[in-house]
């Protein structure tokens, strides 16, 4: 004998059914973050990761940073969309090259 139990809808999430907490422009219109993936080459640890992420972090308006050695791909939200040159700085004086934003 099983007993399916039914769980409450969570209220006040921003996540849609489908799961995605942002729309399908890389922006939270909620918030009016903006949300960027980069390409950087030249990571290979954790510690590559965790040096561009320093260093993106302190551009002026940026919210959050995930680098991911293995994909290249950094991430990078901010309140508005960042200079190419600023991130590129950073990139470099982490000790990286930034290829560029990806589509």
């Amino acid at each position: 004998m099983t007993v399916e139990t039914q769980l409450p809808q969570a209220t006040g999430s921003c996540c849609s059914p489908s799961g995605s907490c942002h729309d399908s422009a890389g922006g939270d219109s909620a918030s009016g973050a903006v949300t960027t993936v980069y390409q950087v080459s030249g990571m290979t640890c954790g510690h590559c990761e965790g040096a561009v992420s320093e260093e993106i972090s302190g551009i002026k308006g940026v919210t959050s940073v995930k680098a991911v050695a293995s994909t290249g791909r950094v991430t990078v939200v901010s309140d508005a969309p960042l200079s190419e040159e600023d991130v590129r700085a950073a990139v470099d004086e982490a000790g990286y090259e930034l290829v560029g934003a990806t589509a």
